[in-house]
């Protein structure tokens, strides 16, 4: 018998083989160098406290730190800049890192400014020495200090000219100060103090205030290791204090367009409650603008309502400059006139994107049009008006591309976006705290057919609050969300011996043929969503809360109404039942950075739906799916679950599973789990960054409410173990700093489809995976199966 050629195990010795070559590539860039040049293996620095090692160590100089790693970024610098055995003067390509040539000047410097570096931090007498070490090319630095003692701040006093911001100060110090006696002496917290009094004085009223006013003396000839630390705040040139200033008449100027101001300007003659409102484009109307106008006539300067004006400004999204200046009044009463300078962005725009999702047995495509005009009423109302359509068709079977076209997609949405709260009986004052509120009008039509199996139409609208209580705290509150469900199944459902007998034996299929009307409230929340993009220690939270038919349950008992779902006799609204039910869901993420461009993040991703009251089942549109590029990654998204579902059992007939390929397999409840280490693989890749990823999933959807006998897809803890998916992989993620272009490859590990010791089917993969494959082929066509699942994306998963 022929023997199975194991094409698995063959990868991996290519693997393992490409990563001697990299090793051993990287390792030999001094063949490129010249005889009297060295490349820096390793660097040291020693004797330095712990608490200041790793600060220490950014003062080398980075043309001569070691590469870390495999030196993968100088394997590919090798590779694009070398010639004839040399490395290349010019015409270098920004790809990979060049080799750390040793340089004994560059570590002369770095030297210097790891000895001021402990100076900084309070060791005065520290004295830091370096050496070089050099065998066949290759050199070894090391840095050895003396740091001496560590002074203490034995005494603070304050030299402070002007009486009134002394009083400020001191009675404002105890909130931010870093600055006290007894603290090891650190230039970090005297440089903190400064910005910190500056800061404070700004938001008093001292206009002129400037950062060189304050001033330090240390004396550092004390025994004990101690210095004494004055602090002086000096008054301006010729003067004998500071000067308070008030704001007057502010002048709002809107440039005609994106290309900035003329030399003229015609100002507008008419000033209105102390503000000049000049629009020399005649798109904006007064009011949407000058609300967020926080600079206000006859109140005292304050810096914290200047930056707040520019944060707004730039928050309506229809500016893309903002400037402001101040003049000072001819009277010398001390008040300064503001003036706003906006130079209008593109207000309109198009923008057409498509898709072509796919995979062994199916490919397709989705087009989109989004038009956007970024002030339709002239206040800066954001509206958006799309038209999406696709199609998923069936290939490998002998027809063409457009043949065996099973699944069409429509959809058409508005959306207006208001930037303030628009309440009714309400008036609300202009947000100062977090960020832009928003008021959002949404209105969708969504039309979806499954040959032979379903047609399905959806009209959703809704009104929807925005706000911003912090920078990291945000809130999504939609008061209205109504939604209209109507269609049907386009099989014969009388027929008991059609072929499809579908009815009984798809678990969710009976949600796509109800018609009904769901009217209720939306409540999101999200804290750190401001940090996703950052590499620091945080923990990101989002919940949502989706609830229905409340209202109107309460309002059919009022009127004395009596109904039995059991028995299919539901309260209705417009002629339709009306969807009671409660689905919460949430998303929890732990970030850590480990120095540089590394970081690990692990997530929790939980939510269920429950229908009572009116209803027996929740929405089709609401229920949960596993899978995709940000789920468990090893599966294609809606093909897992639930539970321990397997479509060959239910549906041993071709015909059968021909006719519902593609409905996706959904659930009530999902539980999803992830951890993933991310890193740095090239510093310079086509003048962008390349990281890496490796990644581990876990997750599953199932039923919770008994609506049919499909015992496997419902969730029991007992059964937990043998109903979790497992998958693995790596990730590539080109960051081009506004976008990052995701690339992941997914390896099932444990399959719940499966029973017992089949639900591992790494152990296939790694042996005997073509007859694995085969087997499995021959009883689920036409669908195949796949151990590897590629995902591409754009942004981050999570």
């Amino acid at each position: 018998m022929k023997a199975y050629y194991n094409y698995k195990s063959n990868f991996l010795f290519l693997a393992i083989l490409l990563f001697i070559i990299v090793f051993v590539t990287a390792c030999s860039s001094t063949k490129y160098i010249a005889d009297y040049q060295s490349i820096v293996r390793d660097v040291q620095i020693d004797s330095i406290d712990k608490a200041f090692e790793e600060e220490s160590l950014n003062y080398i100089q980075k043309d001569i730190r070691p590469t870390s790693g495999l030196g993968i970024n100088v394997f590919i610098y090798n590779i694009f800049n070398t010639k004839n055995g040399r490395y290349k003067t010019s015409d270098i390509k920004p790809l990979g890192t060049p080799p750390p040539i040793l340089d004994s000047a560059l570590v002369e410097i770095s030297r210097e400014q790891i000895e001021k570096f402990l100076i900084s931090k309070g060791y005065f007498k520290a004295k830091v020495k370096s050496a070089i070490e050099i065998k066949n090319q290759k050199a070894k630095v090391s840095f050895k200090a003396d740091q001496g003692p560590s002074f203490t701040v034995n005494k603070i006093k304050y030299d402070i000219a002007d009486p009134a911001v002394q009083e400020i100060y001191l009675k404002n110090k105890a909130v931010f100060s870093h600055f006290k006696e007894g603290m090891r002496y650190d230039d970090d917290s005297l440089a903190y103090e400064r910005d910190q009094i500056y800061t404070l004085m700004k938001q008093n009223g001292y206009f002129d205030f400037a950062r060189p006013y304050v001033k330090y003396s240390v004396d550092s000839n004390l025994n004990a290791s101690k210095a004494n630390v004055v602090l002086f705040i000096d008054n301006p040139a010729d003067k004998s204090k500071h000067d308070v200033y008030t704001i007057g008449e502010a002048n709002v100027i809107i440039a005609p367009n994106a290309d900035g101001f003329p030399d003229s300007i015609a100002m507008n003659p008419r000033v209105f409650r102390g503000l000049r409102y000049t629009d020399l484009s005649k798109k904006f109307r007064r009011n949407p603008i000058v609300r967020y106008n926080f600079l206000q006539d006859s109140t005292r300067y304050d810096i914290r309502n200047e930056n707040l004006t520019y944060d707004r400004m730039y928050e309506l999204n229809v500016f893309k400059n903002v400037k402001i200046d101040y003049d000072k009044a001819k009277d010398s009463s001390n008040t300064v006139l503001p003036i706003i300078q906006l130079i209008p962005q593109k207000i309109m725009s198009n923008r057409v994107e498509g898709e072509v999702p796919f995979n062994a047995g199916t490919i397709g495509f989705t087009l989109s049009n989004t038009y956007t005009n970024n002030n339709l009423f002239r206040g800066a109302e954001r509206f958006e008006f799309q038209v999406k359509g696709g199609l998923q068709s069936r290939i490998g079977q002998g027809n063409n591309l457009f043949s065996d076209i099973y699944q069409r997609d429509f959809s058409i949405s508005t959306n207006l976006s208001v930037p303030r709260l628009m309440l009714p009986l309400i008036k609300a004052s202009p947000s100062r705290r977090g960020g832009m509120p928003h008021t959002i009008f949404s209105s969708s039509y969504v039309y979806a057919l499954q040959k032979d199996v379903f047609k399905r139409q959806v009209l959703l609208t809704s009104v929807t609050y925005e706000f911003v209580e912090s920078k990291s705290k945000y809130h999504s509150l939609t008061p209205l969300n109504f939604e209209y469900r109507f269609g049907g199944l386009l099989f014969d459902q009388g027929d008991p011996n059609n072929a499809t007998n579908l009815l009984n034996n798809l678990y969710n299929l009976t949600l796509l043929d109800r018609k009904d009307v769901t009217l209720g409230i939306k409540y999101t929340y999200s804290l750190n969503a401001d940090k996703l993009l950052t590499n620091g220690d945080f923990i990101y939270f989002r919940g949502n809360m989706d609830m229905a038919g409340n209202l109107l349950q309460g309002v059919t008992r009022l009127i004395g109404n009596k109904h039995n779902v059991d028995e299919g006799d539901y309260a209705e609204i417009l002629g339709l039942p009306f969807n009671q039910y409660i689905r919460p869901e949430i998303d929890v993420r732990w970030y850590k950075g480990l120095g540089g461009d590394k970081q690990f993040v692990a997530r929790f991703n939980g939510g269920v739906g429950y229908a009572y009251g009116n209803s027996n089942s929740i929405p089709f549109e609401k229920l949960f799916f596993a899978g995709g590029s940000s789920g468990v990654r090893a599966w294609q998204a809606r093909t897992l679950g639930p539970g321990n579902y397997d479509r060959a059992v239910r549906f041993p007939e071709e015909a059968v599973r021909n006719a519902i390929y593609g409905i996706d397999q959904l659930g009530e409840m999902h539980i999803e789990a992830n951890l993933e280490y991310r890193y740095k693989l090239l510093n310079k890749f086509f003048g962008a960054k390349l990281k890496g990823a490796v990644f581990l999933d876990a997750g599953n959807v199932w039923n919770v409410s008994k609506g049919n006998d499909f015992e496997e897809t419902y969730f029991k803890l007992n059964k937990l173990g043998k109903q979790i998916a497992l998958g693995t992989g790596v990730g590539f993620r080109y960051d081009v700093q506004y976008f990052v272009f995701r690339f992941d490859v997914g390896l099932k590990l444990k399959d719940p489809q499966f029973t017992g010791s089949n639900q591992w089917v790494i152990n296939k993969f790694l042996n005997g995976g073509k007859e694995f494959r085969s087997a499995y082929d021959a009883l689920h066509t036409p669908e195949r199966y796949r151990f590897v699942q590629y995902n591409f994306g754009i942004g981050m998963p999570f």
